[in-house]
């Protein structure tokens, strides 16, 4: 933000008529976007390339887009076609700002089509500010509907102001931000990348620890499990039915508070069943646990969905539910059973059709208990699930101080670009690159 502050501004400043530009440099222009841009609708252009309207990367080929996207099913005749550099008005434009066309070819006709009616207007600083929070206020006062259906209305939109610098302001304008946009969007990348290395440092050392300890000094042998590997060598290796024996308590009822198995939380109510009357029909015979019992998903083992109960209600049928030994910490067998590792063994001894994301694969209890893991002793447990939470602790820490830096760095992207394309700060006319002119309309 300082360098924000000590950047040049105009000589001069106006008062733009309207709130969302305020003043604006003396020897910039406002006009109604009625004569900048109109509404167009060019169709049965069906064999045109198929376009995707996004908020992240605008208008382009679907191809181009990474999430899955529904394939339209209609005729394609009535599409609208939409020509480089125009840009559309989305269903979610009053969220996003403008979607700026980077392809020739053809979108829903839920979507309205802009074209420039001036050749003076370019495309690269025009699409800076339909995507800049300033212009995305003004768009609030345009939308119709409410809830889901809210959209903007072009009839509304046409009679907002906006700001034309001269050609020369709007391509030095256009080339800072491209320059100044990459260089944070690039230092974005480089935190996000380091918070990625401190979840896997984090799972290494978690894996580590449950596996073989963390006192690299302690005398080694060979677990004779492949998917283990080498152990200390006062561990032992034990099937799972030896530390869980899977109990099955049914409610007359139903009256008990229900539980469901969370990723990363566990054992949590399930508040979406609140009705006495619902209860009593819908869980009558489901699965009664006590404080203290480990519960799993049988058909989300692979993936770690466990959970410890701390306190009594009850599960769906579909979970299992164990009784631990007194040899076993629950935390330490919670962070154990989480283990991507450990998950592709869950996976393999799973029994049904499909694979184990499609609900079919299901984890058994004689299945379950066969599986043999590393086991050490209660106290190395304990001090090992003490030392996995300061882990955590200290990763998590880290973090969120990447992830301060990361908001501070959109924060000052916005406003950079607010600043810029509304004139509240004068960019440096010497920075080189290819803002395009519109061609002749």
């Amino acid at each position: 933000m300082k360098e924000l502050a000590t950047m040049p501004k105009y000589e001069a400043y106006k008062d733009s008529g309207v709130e969302w530009l305020g003043d604006i440099p003396e020897g910039w222009k406002a006009i109604k976007m009625k004569f900048l841009y109109q509404d167009t609708s060019i169709k049965n252009k069906a064999s045109e390339t198929l376009l995707s309207v996004t908020q992240n990367q605008g208008v382009v080929p679907r191809t181009w887009v990474e999430s899955r996207m529904v394939m339209p099913s209609g005729n394609l005749e009535s599409f609208k076609f939409i020509e480089e550099g125009d840009f559309a008005i989305s269903l979610r434009s009053f969220e996003g700002g403008l979607e700026y066309c980077h392809h020739d070819g053809i979108i829903s006709p839920a979507y309205t089509v802009l074209k420039a009616k001036k050749r003076y207007l370019l495309r690269h600083y025009y699409k800076y500010l339909f995507k800049s929070q300033a212009f995305i206020s003004e768009l609030q006062t345009s939308i119709v509907g409410i809830r889901e259906g809210k959209n903007i209305s072009y009839e509304e939109l046409r009679y907002s102001l906006l700001p034309i610098p001269d050609e020369n302001e709007q391509t030095a304008i256009a080339n800072f931000l491209d320059k100044k946009t990459a260089q944070i969007d690039e230092a974005i990348a480089i935190k996000q990348q380091q918070i990625e290395l401190l979840k896997e440092r984090k799972q290494i050392i978690i894996q580590q620890a449950v596996t073989q300890g963390l006192d690299t000094n302690v005398p080694m042998k060979d677990s004779g499990v492949d998917w283990i590997g080498q152990i200390p060598e006062h561990w032992e290796v034990t099937r799972l039915k030896h530390l869980f024996t899977e109990v099955n308590k049914r409610t007359k009822t139903g009256e008990e508070t229900l539980y469901s198995l969370r990723m990363e939380i566990g054992l949590i109510p399930h508040d979406d069943v609140s009705d006495k009357e619902i209860k009593d029909e819908h869980l009558v015979d489901y699965k009664k646990v006590t404080s203290g019992q480990i519960v799993m998903n049988r058909m989300r083992a692979s993936i770690g969905i466990f959970g410890l109960a701390y306190a009594d209600g009850l599960v769906s049928p579909d979970y299992a539910i164990f009784d631990i030994s007194d040899e076993v910490d629950s935390e330490y067998f919670l962070t154990l059973f989480k283990l991507p590792l450990l998950g592709t063994q869950f996976r393999l001894a799973s029994r049904g059709m499909g694979t184990g994301s499609s609900g079919f694969m299901r984890l058994y209890t004689d299945s379950f208990g066969q599986l043999k893991v590393p086991f050490p002793p209660k106290e190395e447990q304990e001090i090992l699930c003490k030392k996995i939470q300061d882990i955590k602790t200290e990763t998590e820490n880290s973090i969120g101080i990447f992830h301060s830096y990361i908001e501070k760095l959109k924060e000052y992207k916005t406003t950079l670009i607010n600043s810029a394309v509304t004139g509240k700060i004068k960019v440096p006319q010497d920075i080189s690159a290819g803002s395009e002119h519109y061609g002749s309309l």
